[in-house]
């Protein structure tokens, strides 16, 4: 089993930043990628931004340019720095890790909220 626990969320003014992290422990050995979805309320979670092992990056449109993920390989860690914040942000944001064997594991959530 995978184990993720996330950090980082808070409240910040529009405009802000925030840089979640997220570390895996357990059976990391098949893990292949990481990344973040994030769920507003009364809807699905959606994918936010993902990092392979080697190091390919995707991200949703509505962040491009503004969020960048990046991995700590010796530290079994993933990070989200989160600019320029938006309102339209604000939701629980949840980290995952894929495994080969293990198939998708997620963190427990951590709320960000940007508002003035």
């Amino acid at each position: 089993q995978v184990q993720l626990v996330e950090s980082g969320g808070g409240l910040v003014q529009p405009g802000g930043f925030l840089r979640l992290s997220c570390a895996a422990s357990g059976s990391i050995s098949n893990i292949y990628a990481m990344g973040w979805y994030r769920q507003f309320p009364g809807k699905q979670r959606e994918f936010v931004a993902g990092i392979t092992n080697g190091g390919t990056t995707n991200y949703t449109d509505s962040v491009k340019g503004r969020f960048t993920v990046s991995r700590d390989n010796a530290k079994n860690t993933v990070y989200l720095q989160m600019n320029s914040l938006k309102p339209e942000d604000t939701a629980v944001y949840y980290c995952y890790a894929d495994s080969w064997k293990l198939g998708r594991g997620w963190g427990q959530g951590t709320q960000v909220t940007a508002s003035s």
